[in-house]
């Protein structure tokens, strides 16, 4: 992998820059969909690659758990197997770790994770070295390392605790990755703590990974504790590695997270909401089965140049919904899609022409309060 920085703003923290992996190019700030299984959910690859995505997600444990690494390695890893040709990503299955404990369905030990699947209720184990060989196996271009997201509320020993598992997982993970056309990020953890922060931002660095991510945000913190965190911990890192805001995928995170300095994004949202009927637009989110939509023959967003909002109405996409029809959320899911891509796009253009605060006064999306405050000077600067 390298990594090119094209331009940092005078004005903010903000980067353009560039990824070359082994698949191809990536130009960031860059929002990445998921596609947990292998898939982006109800669209085709080649509906996906219509949002002009760059990069896409898979997660490694659910696809140990179905249809297991080693038929992907067979089949010729993920990007034969799903037929997506541009550069993947995958998570190594952290994130789900935690969720699983939160319910009482996993137990953590210093060695690694003991969790049941939750379809079968068939026991499973894995430690740092099982989360890298799945992952070499399924052949991504960016793999991540196995951490520990801490629960929320958590002690300070507590989070302390998990810091220093997350850092001992980190250097086992190091040594466990086998396939150097990969490349291992390592993942800062340390809740909304500024002094765990700290400590995991140097020994994170210390270990010189190629990228870099910040993991354990947005997992049930107040917004502003969210944002806090995410300026303090992205302005103590390196300059010349890729900063990975993992979790991050809302309109206005991924402003403030560009803002902060982060290159990288990825978030379920945008197809979640889509399948319940929800979609984005320059003025705040929308649901297409309120009944103001009944005889509204304009597209989705009168701005956006999606297939969605090129080619079909809002009643259009109301009636799919209504009569319960799969094609409603595909067009919705790749509307959300290439409305964040679009959106990170002409921030990214906005950063190369020093027109950055330009685009801020200009965009019609109203900001949150905590991204006007950061605007005014109330958040630390990055």
């Amino acid at each position: 992998m390298k990594f090119t920085l094209d331009k940092i703003s005078d004005e903010y923290k903000a980067r353009a820059g560039k990824l070359e992996l082994l698949h191809g190019e990536v130009l960031t700030p860059v929002f990445m969909p998921v596609g947990t299984n292998s898939t982006v959910k109800t669209l085709t690859m080649d509906q996906v690659e219509s949002t002009n995505a760059q990069i896409i997600l898979s997660n490694a444990y659910h696809l140990y758990l179905r249809p297991g690494p080693e038929l992907i390695e067979q089949a010729g890893g993920l990007h034969k197997w799903s037929n997506w040709k541009k550069p993947m990503l995958t998570d190594s299955g952290g994130f789900q770790v935690f969720s699983h404990g939160q319910f009482g369905k996993s137990t953590i030990t210093e060695d690694g994770v003991l969790f049941k699947d939750p379809l079968s209720g068939t026991e499973h184990f894995i430690g740092p070295e099982k989360a890298i060989d799945i992952q070499n196996k399924l052949g991504a271009d960016i793999i991540m390392a196995f951490d520990d997201c801490p629960k929320l509320p958590s002690t300070y020993e507590e989070l302390e605790k998990s810091l220093n598992r997350t850092h001992e997982w980190a250097i086992r993970c190091q040594k466990a990755h086998k396939k150097q056309d990969q490349s291992l990020f390592l993942i800062i953890q340390g809740g909304s703590n500024e002094t765990l922060r700290q400590k995991s931002i140097d020994f994170i660095c210390d270990l010189n990974p190629p990228g870099i991510a910040v993991g354990g945000i947005s997992v049930g913190e107040a917004k502003a504790e969210i944002y806090k965190t995410m300026a303090y911990t992205l302005s103590k890192l390196p300059k010349d590695k890729p900063r990975y805001l993992m979790g991050i995928g809302t309109p206005e995170d991924l402003i403030f997270g560009i803002l902060c300095g982060a290159d990288m994004f990825d978030c379920v949202m945008p197809t979640r909401i889509a399948r319940h009927g929800t979609f984005y637009t320059s003025n705040g989110r929308k649901i297409i089965k309120n009944a103001e939509y009944i005889n509204d023959f304009s597209s989705l967003d009168k701005n956006c140049k999606c297939y969605t909002c090129s080619n079909h109405t809002k009643a259009y996409i109301r009636h799919l919904f209504k009569a319960k029809e799969t094609t409603g959320p595909t067009l919705l899911s790749i509307h959300n899609i290439y409305f964040l891509i679009d959106l990170v796009n002409q921030i990214r253009n906005s950063i190369l022409n020093d027109r950055l605060s330009d685009f801020l006064n200009n965009y019609p999306l109203t900001p949150t309060e905590e991204i006007n405050q950061y605007l005014a000077g109330t958040y630390m600067k990055c």
